[in-house]
């Protein structure tokens, strides 16, 4: 059975004590009432080590946003997947198109970081997805497709367990506007058999797929009863509890 996860995404926001305040909001409210799917919360690197302690008895795992293409060395400012294990943090959210826009990431530098990441025992959460341009051209399984075999296609069967795919339409980030369950059911699949025709029938059976792209409390239900929709990585309603939980609270 393939995981159901819901992530979430904190992106630039929260200072270190705001970030604290919401983890230990979350992890008091999932204790009292466990979660029907795996809750992981990617933050900003200055948030990992004090969060990952605080919710290391939880059931809420913690994920980085990036990490860097080189092992470690003279690069300022950089923080390296070694150093992001080192915090007690178990993902990285890799592939974001913010990342890939404003930060100019090819898929050969995301083949790296993606080859970093696994090596230092860290799970990766890799987005793929296309723009409006693109899904109006008609181009989005081309994209996606493209996407994978760029920067994952090249890992072992083995090293794949520890990948889970995040599909976001790029056009409907924090734009409002959302893939329909339709629309967003049909790439799903789509994407699955791209990773069965690499890795076979029963990998791809296995492996979650998660919708990230304005998903709320409102639209999740619809989203997630979707056959190949196995939850979400979620932006904006990551930034507060109640709206976290609501998603999260779909999978009841």
């Amino acid at each position: 059975m393939r995981k159901h996860i819901v992530a979430g995404n904190w992106k630039m926001n929260k200072s270190l004590q705001e970030g604290v305040a919401l983890a230990t909001e979350l992890k008091e409210m999932l204790a009292a009432q466990k979660p029907n799917c795996d809750v992981i919360i990617g933050t900003p690197f200055i948030h990992l080590a004090t969060v990952s302690e605080l919710l290391k008895d939880s059931v809420i795992a913690v994920s980085a946003e990036n990490c860097a293409d080189k092992e470690s060395g003279a690069y300022t400012g950089e923080v390296s997947a070694s150093m992001v294990k080192s915090t007690g943090a178990e993902y990285v959210i890799l592939g974001h198109s913010e990342r890939r826009e404003y930060y100019h990431e090819t898929p050969e530098i995301l083949k790296e970081k993606v080859d970093l990441a696994l090596a230092n025992g860290l799970k990766v959460i890799f987005c793929i997805g296309e723009s409006l341009e693109e899904r109006e051209a008609n181009k989005q399984e081309a994209v996606c497709k493209a996407e994978l075999a760029g920067s994952v296609f090249h890992l072992t069967a083995e090293q794949w367990k520890n990948v889970v795919i995040a599909y976001e339409p790029i056009w409907a980030i924090g734009t409002g506007k959302t893939a329909t369950a339709e629309q967003a059911e049909e790439i799903h699949a789509y994407i699955r058999s791209c990773v069965a025709e690499v890795y076979g029938a029963e990998v791809a059976d296995e492996t979650s797929i998660l919708y990230g792209g304005s998903c709320k409390a409102s639209n999740a239900p619809e989203l997630f009863g979707k056959p190949n929709i196995d939850g979400g990585l979620i932006g904006g309603a990551s930034l507060k509890a109640d709206d976290f939980k609501g998603i999260i609270d779909a999978w009841n």
